[in-house]
């Protein structure tokens, strides 16, 4: 017998059943994130970089975001971006952060 698939609104883990509520979520897009932290808390900022002329000697960031989480979540959250960035790779090639020299 067939089972429905489980949509990204409904999952399971460990035996409870979650149901995602997008209701009042937005979407965002950032080409810039920077993150700090304390003890307590992981900060991410995230914003957009619209400056076009490379070598400008100030460049203002719009940010538009900030998340505040624990650093078990930071911790989980970064296993996860892990996993996505290596199932990316492997579909469409490896990614490099270095500049361009």
């Amino acid at each position: 017998m067939a089972t429905k698939a489980e949509t990204p609104a409904e999952s399971t883990i460990e035996g409870t059943k979650i149901k995602w509520d997008d209701s009042n979520m937005k979407s965002s897009y950032a080409n810039v994130c920077n993150v700090t932290s304390t003890r307590e808390e992981v900060v991410m900022l995230f914003g957009m970089n619209q400056a076009w002329n490379r070598g400008q000697k100030e460049v203002t960031i719009q940010l538009t975001d900030r998340i505040i989480i624990s650093p078990y979540a930071a911790k989980r959250l970064a296993t996860l971006l892990e996993g996505v960035v290596k199932e990316y790779e492997k579909r469409f090639g490896t990614l490099t952060t270095e500049n361009p020299a």
